[in-house]
């Protein structure tokens, strides 16, 4: 198909978009009362360095006596959807009738009609397409806009001369720039003022919000004085700074300039090559250089390069018009310049596009209308590039260091892995030459204690050879439940059990290491819950705190709950940690370690107790056994009962979160609660455990579990065990729906109080003998350091007192033993202790005093 004049070119995502009228053709002898309007979207092959035809699109109309035209096109916001599209005005003039309508076009080269206005005169003036889509024009000095959301034509209550810009602009919407007629000043003498006075104070530029009806004063956008000679302008930057609005645009005038303002302020000036400048359109190329394309009114074009001033950077003659878009891919924009030829060829095929860079593709173009950039930008683009250089040079330093310094972190976390895991397996640990690894000490290096690796040896070689019984693993929903069954006999020599994971392979990207909490959840034979879950709200705090060292040093990467259960006289510790992590190395292996403290009973009292750390074995986790429910928990029906091995229980158990409420009744019994259990929830007891049962209802209550104790007919304790706050809702508001209105329902913060009891009575006496031990060690150290002499008090004490006063001698010998007996005394009373030892000391006490404490407030 062949260009013609009245050929629309619009760029759109990448593409160049064509619009063409053309009547269809007919057999002959048939009237043809139909004007297509025809769109093909052109892309520019890198290959062959031509533009080709991806797809084209038809639109009829009819045209019987009729006159069709193209107006403008545009790419605008559809407001139903937020899409921009390509828009097109058509005009349909019938004698004196003249119908305008706008197209939309989409993605599937199918147009749709917006909307339509007629009018007995025609848009001549200052016809723009903006966001809608709305179409504004100047008729009579006066401002008229229409829109497809209000399909009624509206007028502004402006006088304007011209419109030179339209647009959005941050918090205002859209804003039509113009330059209308404004008052001349009061003064005494009207006539004092010159003719280029007179011109001057004679227009007057601002802007006009067209949402909200609002005038903008023209002195943010550019000084009054300029109002007269502009001709176009672009708004290149909006945004408000306390509440004041600061703009920055680029402005071409009559005096064939091109100026760029700031906030109000000219901040640069270029002479234009050409005379009538009418249109300026920016464009961002990929050396991030900002280019301004002006086009001239005679058929030429130029660009003005911003760097440290405003130059022309490049020139051309014979320009039908200039795009700016991504036209080959790269990521930035670059113009397209399609040249006039008077060969009627087909489209496009006379074009260059360029970012006066590296990018350069031409064809049919005749080089001599092609002018050489402005003196001084080879020189000018060479500074620049040095200077761009350096600036990647010293930015290449800071990554290289960074590189570095992320790989001297990796290596201490990894080194510090393996020497746990060798401490724990009991193996001696070497560690790296520190000049080797590049690490200076920051302090003066001391070699360790002796005692210290002694210490952990004896520690490691108290715990007896066969100490687990069973390491199983379970998939409950997105946890993963790790057990490890411990021998009763050991069992009972710990405190503060829990688990922790640590993935065997060497993982570049994460910590080997699983972080973890502790739960504890203990369980006597009858299957009741007695502990406390960890998801209770915890006491106030003191108004001093200690850094206590906590149960999470050890992990980084994924949450993980312990907990400790006891069922039948099992001793069995689980750890709960999230599962879709793991999932995504696809097979993992986990080292299984358990952590406690070890007491010591010497002359039937309780002795300090000590941190240890034993392996239990490894587990192997792959995304083949989870598909094939090799882990899954197995909870069904059996008549009556519950099946589900005691692994399966303990699992579900591990995952839920416990709570306990006291259901008290006045004047009635507490019957309804089992109706309630067993009828409406549809909960069945566990065959292991029938002190529990298993809710089997539909929905979100499935695999609830609930305990439910009567301490007599209008007294009882129902626990329950869920997923989720959700769920536990769901439960009390169906619970409380059977209940008698009579009834109270309180939430209890612990489980037995006899038991809370007994713990708060070892707790105490575990704080009293802290308190002893810290204070024996303090007296120890003093004795060591400090001469009481005992001996000669005991002289003092045994001659008798008559007999040493009975001379001058005498007198003199008690004397000077009185004030040796009194400076001790009072160095009694002043002791100092180390610094380290003080640190240790207190952290104790506040271990045990907190302790204490915890069980204090769940018994409130």
């Amino acid at each position: 198909m062949l260009l013609s004049e009245q050929d629309q070119f619009l760029s759109y995502n990448g593409e160049v978009l064509v619009f063409q009228l053309s009547k269809p053709e007919h057999a002959e002898g048939t009237d043809d009362k139909t004007m297509n309007l025809c769109v093909r979207r052109m892309a520019f092959n890198r290959d062959t360095k031509q533009f080709v035809q991806k797809s084209s699109g038809v639109f009829s109309m009819r045209a019987s006596h009729s006159k069709i035209e193209m107006i403008c096109c545009n790419c605008t916001t559809d407001s139903r959807t937020g899409i921009i599209l390509p828009c097109i005005l058509m005009k349909k003039k019938k004698r004196n009738n003249v119908k305008y309508f706008v197209l939309l076009l989409h993605s599937s080269n199918q147009f749709e009609q917006s909307f339509y206005f007629k009018f007995d005169y025609e848009l001549k003036e200052d016809i723009r397409l903006f966001a809608g889509p709305s179409v504004l024009w100047r008729h009579a000095n006066k401002l008229f806009y229409i829109s497809s959301n209000t399909f009624v034509v509206q007028s502004a209550p402006v006088q304007l001369s011209s419109v030179v810009w339209t647009g959005e602009i941050v918090g205002e919407g859209t804003v039509v720039l113009g330059i209308g007629s404004a008052c001349l000043p009061e003064t005494e003498d009207a006539d004092g003022f010159s003719v280029s006075d007179r011109a001057i104070w004679g227009s007057e530029f601002f802007g006009y919000a067209i949402q909200t009806q609002k005038m903008l004063t023209g002195t943010c956008f550019m000084p009054h004085a300029y109002s007269r000679v502009v001709s176009s302008v672009y708004i290149c930057k909006s945004e408000r700074w306390e509440k004041q609005l600061r703009i920055s645009l680029v402005a071409i005038t009559h005096k064939n300039q091109l100026i760029w303002f700031q906030s109000g302020v000219p901040k640069g000036v270029c002479e234009l090559p050409y005379e009538k400048p009418c249109l300026v359109k920016p464009a961002v190329t990929s050396s991030n250089d900002l280019l301004f394309v002006v086009s001239f009114a005679s058929g030429n074009s130029c660009v003005v390069q911003r760097r440290d001033s405003l130059q022309v950077a490049s020139k051309w003659q014979k320009v039908k018009c200039v795009l700016v878009d991504d036209f080959i891919g790269s990521g930035s924009e670059q113009l397209l310049l399609l040249f006039k030829d008077d060969s009627d060829t087909d489209v496009l095929s006379t074009f260059k596009i360029t970012d006066l860079g590296e990018v350069n593709y031409a064809s049919g173009i005749n080089y001599k209308h092609d002018v050489p950039a402005a003196e001084g930008l080879q020189e000018n683009g060479l500074l620049t590039v040095r200077a761009l250089e350096t600036r990647l040079q010293a930015g290449w330093t800071s990554v290289r260091e960074l590189q570095q310094h992320l790989g001297l972190q990796k290596r201490v976390i990894l080194e510090s892995c393996r020497a746990l895991i060798d401490l724990v397996e009991e193996r001696t640990h070497i560690l790296p030459n520190a000049k080797e690894e590049g690490l200076v000490s920051l302090w003066d290096d001391v070699e360790n204690p002796p005692h210290s690796h002694s210490k952990e040896t004896s520690l490691a070689s108290k715990v007896p050879e066969h100490f687990t019984e069973e390491l199983w693993q379970r998939v409950v929903g997105d946890s993963l439940v790790v057990g490890v069954k411990l021998t009763e006999s050991f069992y009972l020599s710990l405190t503060d059990v829990s688990l922790s994971l640590v993935m065997d392979q060497d993982f570049s990207s994460v910590s080997p290491i699983i972080k973890c909490q502790s739960k504890i959840i203990k369980l006597n034979k009858a299957f009741s819950a007695l502990a406390v879950s960890s998801s209770q709200i915890e006491p106030p705090p003191k108004k001093m705190k200690l850094d206590l060292h906590s149960k999470n040093d050890l992990g980084k990467e994924f949450p993980e709950r312990s907990s400790r259960i006891q069922l039948d006289g099992a001793k069995t510790v689980t750890a709960v940690t999230s599962l879709s992590p793991l999932l995504a190395f696809h097979r993992v292996c986990c080292i299984v370690l358990v952590h406690a403290r070890k007491q010591n009973h010497q002359n039937d009292s309780l002795q300090q107790s000590k941190k240890i750390t034993v392996l239990c074995g490894k587990i192997l986790l792959s995304l083949e056994d989870i598909s094939n429910g090799r882990y899954s928990v197995k909870m069904l029906r059996d008549n009556s009962y519950c099946t589900g091995s005691v692994e399966d229980i303990l699992a579900v158990l591990a995952v839920c979160v416990r709570f306990s409420f006291q259901i008290v009744s006045s004047d009635c019994t507490l019957t309804p609660v089992s109706s309630w259990l067993h009828g409406e929830m549809e909960c069945t007891p566990f065959k292991e455990s029938q002190d529990n049962i298993f809710c089997h209802k539909a929905g979100n209550v499935h695999g609830t579990i609930f305990n439910w104790t009567l301490k007599n007919p209008f007294e009882g304790i129902l626990t329950i065990f869920c997923r989720n706050l959700t769920v536990l809702f769901q439960c009390l508001h169906s619970l409380i729906r059977v209940l008698p209105p009579s009834c109270s329902v309180k939430l209890l913060r612990s489980g037995s109080k006899a038991v809370l009891t007994e713990q708060l009575a070892l707790a105490l006496e575990k704080e009293m003998l802290t308190f002893k031990n810290s204070l024996f060690l303090k007296e120890t150290k003093a004795e060591n350091s400090l001469m009481w002499g005992n001996e000669s008090g005991k002289k003092i004490n045994n001659d008798p007192l008559a007999s040493l006063l009975d001379t001058e001698e005498g007198v003199q010998q008690f004397r000077k033993k009185l004030q040796n007996e009194r400076e001790e005394n009072v160095r009694s009373m002043n002791r100092t202790m180390n610094g380290a030892l003080y640190q240790k000391t207190a952290l104790k006490i506040a271990e045990a005093q907190l302790s204490s404490d915890m069980i204090v407030w769940r018994l409130s």
